[in-house]
Protein backbone atom coordinates (compact mmCIF):
# COMPACT_ATOMS: atom_id res chain seq x y z
CA UNK A 1 0.00 0.00 0.00
CA UNK A 2 1.65 3.25 -0.64
CA UNK A 3 1.90 6.64 1.28
CA UNK A 4 -1.30 8.06 -0.02
CA UNK A 5 -3.57 5.14 0.54
CA UNK A 6 -2.22 5.09 3.85
CA UNK A 7 -3.31 8.42 4.82
CA UNK A 8 -6.70 8.04 3.54
CA UNK A 9 -7.02 4.48 5.13
CA UNK A 10 -5.99 6.99 8.36
CA UNK A 11 -8.58 9.25 7.86
CA UNK A 12 -10.95 6.77 7.55
CA UNK A 13 -10.09 5.29 10.69
CA UNK A 14 -10.47 8.86 12.56
CA UNK A 15 -13.61 9.37 11.29
CA UNK A 16 -14.98 6.49 12.55
CA UNK A 17 -13.43 6.17 15.86
CA UNK A 18 -13.30 10.09 16.58
CA UNK A 19 -16.65 11.32 17.68
CA UNK A 20 -17.15 15.18 17.72
CA UNK A 21 -20.61 17.07 19.73
CA UNK A 22 -20.88 20.23 17.93
CA UNK A 23 -20.86 23.52 20.06
CA UNK A 24 -23.34 26.48 19.74
CA UNK A 25 -22.07 29.31 17.44
CA UNK A 26 -24.16 31.96 19.14
CA UNK A 27 -22.32 31.41 22.56
CA UNK A 28 -18.80 31.40 20.57
CA UNK A 29 -19.99 34.41 19.36
CA UNK A 30 -20.26 35.94 22.47
CA UNK A 31 -16.98 35.01 24.08
CA UNK A 32 -15.12 35.46 20.58
CA UNK A 33 -14.25 39.09 21.49
CA UNK A 34 -11.19 38.13 23.79
CA UNK A 35 -9.69 36.58 20.48
CA UNK A 36 -9.97 39.67 17.88
CA UNK A 37 -7.07 41.37 19.19
CA UNK A 38 -4.80 38.98 17.88
CA UNK A 39 -7.26 37.27 15.21
CA UNK A 40 -9.14 39.59 14.22
CA UNK A 41 -13.05 40.05 13.62
CA UNK A 42 -14.76 37.09 12.54
CA UNK A 43 -11.43 35.07 12.57
CA UNK A 44 -9.34 37.02 9.70
CA UNK A 45 -6.46 38.29 11.65
CA UNK A 46 -4.47 41.06 9.81
CA UNK A 47 -1.42 40.38 11.82
CA UNK A 48 0.70 37.22 9.16
CA UNK A 49 2.01 36.18 12.47
CA UNK A 50 -1.32 35.18 14.07
CA UNK A 51 -3.60 32.67 12.36
CA UNK A 52 -7.02 32.94 10.12
CA UNK A 53 -9.44 31.09 12.28
CA UNK A 54 -12.31 32.14 10.07
CA UNK A 55 -13.66 28.72 8.10
CA UNK A 56 -11.21 26.50 9.56
CA UNK A 57 -12.67 23.15 10.54
CA UNK A 58 -14.34 22.86 13.91
CA UNK A 59 -13.40 20.02 15.14
CA UNK A 60 -9.33 20.88 14.11
CA UNK A 61 -10.45 24.02 16.37
CA UNK A 62 -11.15 21.91 19.21
CA UNK A 63 -8.33 20.21 19.04
CA UNK A 64 -6.17 22.91 19.04
CA UNK A 65 -7.45 24.96 22.17
CA UNK A 66 -7.71 21.74 23.96
CA UNK A 67 -3.54 21.27 23.30
CA UNK A 68 -3.18 24.18 24.16
CA UNK A 69 -5.19 23.99 27.80
CA UNK A 70 -3.58 20.33 28.32
CA UNK A 71 0.05 21.60 26.82
CA UNK A 72 0.68 19.29 24.12
CA UNK A 73 0.86 22.15 21.97
CA UNK A 74 3.27 24.91 23.68
CA UNK A 75 2.45 28.68 23.51
CA UNK A 76 2.11 30.92 26.37
CA UNK A 77 0.63 33.10 24.92
CA UNK A 78 -2.75 30.82 23.66
CA UNK A 79 -1.94 28.83 27.33
CA UNK A 80 -3.05 31.48 29.64
CA UNK A 81 -6.15 32.28 27.09
CA UNK A 82 -7.79 28.83 27.40
CA UNK A 83 -6.62 28.14 31.03
CA UNK A 84 -10.05 29.89 32.09
CA UNK A 85 -12.13 28.18 29.35
CA UNK A 86 -14.04 25.28 29.91
CA UNK A 87 -14.87 22.32 27.53
CA UNK A 88 -17.83 23.67 26.91
CA UNK A 89 -15.89 27.20 25.98
CA UNK A 90 -13.50 26.07 23.46
CA UNK A 91 -16.45 23.55 21.60
CA UNK A 92 -18.83 26.86 21.45
CA UNK A 93 -15.55 28.92 20.09
CA UNK A 94 -14.78 26.47 17.39
CA UNK A 95 -18.24 26.60 16.16
CA UNK A 96 -18.54 30.23 15.82
CA UNK A 97 -14.96 30.47 14.43
CA UNK A 98 -15.92 27.28 11.81
CA UNK A 99 -18.89 29.19 10.66
CA UNK A 100 -17.28 32.37 9.50
CA UNK A 101 -16.10 33.08 6.36
CA UNK A 102 -11.96 33.80 5.29
CA UNK A 103 -10.53 36.78 3.55
CA UNK A 104 -8.54 35.77 0.30
CA UNK A 105 -5.35 35.26 1.02
CA UNK A 106 -2.56 36.50 -1.28
CA UNK A 107 1.00 35.01 -2.55
CA UNK A 108 3.81 37.16 -2.74
CA UNK A 109 4.93 38.31 -6.13
CA UNK A 110 8.52 36.88 -5.64
CA UNK A 111 7.71 33.59 -4.65
CA UNK A 112 8.59 30.29 -5.93
CA UNK A 113 4.87 29.53 -6.67
CA UNK A 114 5.95 26.45 -9.21
CA UNK A 115 7.63 24.87 -6.47
CA UNK A 116 5.22 25.10 -4.17
CA UNK A 117 2.49 23.38 -6.21
CA UNK A 118 4.57 20.96 -7.54
CA UNK A 119 5.44 19.73 -3.78
CA UNK A 120 1.68 20.41 -2.81
CA UNK A 121 0.18 18.62 -5.63
CA UNK A 122 2.76 15.86 -6.42
CA UNK A 123 5.18 15.79 -3.43
CA UNK A 124 8.83 14.33 -3.68
CA UNK A 125 8.66 10.42 -4.06
CA UNK A 126 12.35 10.56 -4.23
CA UNK A 127 12.35 11.65 -0.41
CA UNK A 128 9.58 10.46 0.59
CA UNK A 129 7.67 13.68 1.32
CA UNK A 130 3.81 12.89 0.37
CA UNK A 131 1.64 15.48 -1.72
CA UNK A 132 -0.20 18.03 0.46
CA UNK A 133 -3.15 17.78 -1.40
CA UNK A 134 -3.88 13.92 -0.11
CA UNK A 135 -5.03 15.46 3.42
CA UNK A 136 -6.00 19.27 2.35
CA UNK A 137 -7.42 18.94 -1.39
CA UNK A 138 -7.30 20.63 -4.57
CA UNK A 139 -8.13 23.72 -3.15
CA UNK A 140 -6.93 23.71 0.47
CA UNK A 141 -10.02 22.89 2.00
CA UNK A 142 -8.92 20.79 4.43
CA UNK A 143 -11.08 17.05 5.56
CA UNK A 144 -13.06 19.03 8.42
CA UNK A 145 -14.60 15.11 9.19
CA UNK A 146 -10.87 13.73 9.45
CA UNK A 147 -9.46 16.40 11.68
CA UNK A 148 -7.45 17.92 9.02
CA UNK A 149 -7.01 21.76 8.72
CA UNK A 150 -7.95 24.06 5.99
CA UNK A 151 -4.68 25.54 4.97
CA UNK A 152 -6.05 28.31 1.77
CA UNK A 153 -6.00 31.64 2.07
CA UNK A 154 -3.51 31.13 5.80
CA UNK A 155 -1.12 34.05 6.11
CA UNK A 156 2.44 32.31 4.39
CA UNK A 157 3.90 33.71 7.45
CA UNK A 158 2.34 31.13 10.21
CA UNK A 159 2.33 28.67 7.78
CA UNK A 160 6.09 28.55 7.52
CA UNK A 161 6.24 28.56 11.53
CA UNK A 162 4.05 25.59 11.70
CA UNK A 163 5.85 23.58 8.94
CA UNK A 164 9.28 24.50 10.63
CA UNK A 165 7.74 24.10 13.91
CA UNK A 166 6.95 20.33 12.48
CA UNK A 167 10.44 19.95 11.49
CA UNK A 168 12.05 20.87 14.14
CA UNK A 169 11.10 17.71 15.78
CA UNK A 170 13.49 16.19 13.34
CA UNK A 171 16.00 18.03 14.00
CA UNK A 172 16.05 17.54 18.02
CA UNK A 173 16.76 13.93 17.09
CA UNK A 174 19.14 14.50 15.09
CA UNK A 175 21.09 17.21 16.76
CA UNK A 176 20.07 16.28 20.47
CA UNK A 177 18.71 19.21 20.47
CA UNK A 178 15.45 20.75 23.05
CA UNK A 179 14.60 23.62 20.55
CA UNK A 180 10.77 24.55 20.88
CA UNK A 181 8.85 22.36 18.29
CA UNK A 182 5.07 20.93 17.15
CA UNK A 183 4.46 17.69 18.17
CA UNK A 184 0.67 17.79 18.52
CA UNK A 185 -0.12 16.44 14.61
CA UNK A 186 -1.92 13.28 14.54
CA UNK A 187 -0.37 10.41 13.71
CA UNK A 188 2.49 12.37 13.47
CA UNK A 189 2.25 12.63 9.87
CA UNK A 190 3.36 16.21 9.64
CA UNK A 191 6.72 15.51 11.61
CA UNK A 192 6.91 13.25 8.85
CA UNK A 193 5.79 15.01 6.44
CA UNK A 194 8.41 18.26 7.11
CA UNK A 195 11.59 16.34 8.15
CA UNK A 196 13.13 16.66 4.49
CA UNK A 197 12.24 19.92 3.56
CA UNK A 198 14.25 22.81 2.65
CA UNK A 199 13.54 26.35 3.84
CA UNK A 200 13.24 27.06 0.38
CA UNK A 201 10.65 24.75 -0.20
CA UNK A 202 8.75 25.55 3.21
CA UNK A 203 8.45 29.11 2.04
CA UNK A 204 6.87 28.43 -1.26
CA UNK A 205 4.39 25.98 -0.01
CA UNK A 206 3.30 28.55 2.51
CA UNK A 207 3.34 30.87 -0.46
CA UNK A 208 1.23 28.79 -2.45
CA UNK A 209 -1.17 27.64 -0.09
CA UNK A 210 -1.83 31.66 0.99
CA UNK A 211 -2.94 31.96 -2.43
CA UNK A 212 -5.26 29.03 -3.10
CA UNK A 213 -8.95 29.59 -3.42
Amino acid sequence: MNKLALIFTAALAFVSTNTFAAGDAAKGKALSATCTACHGANGNSMVPNFPKLAGQGESYLFKQLKDFKSGARKDGLMASIVAGLSVDDMANLSAHFSKQLATQGVASKTANIALGERLYRGGDRARGITACIACHGAKGAGIPSAGFPALASQHAAYTAKQLKDFRQVSINVQTESKTPSRTNDDRKMMIAFTKSLTNTEINALSQYVAGLH
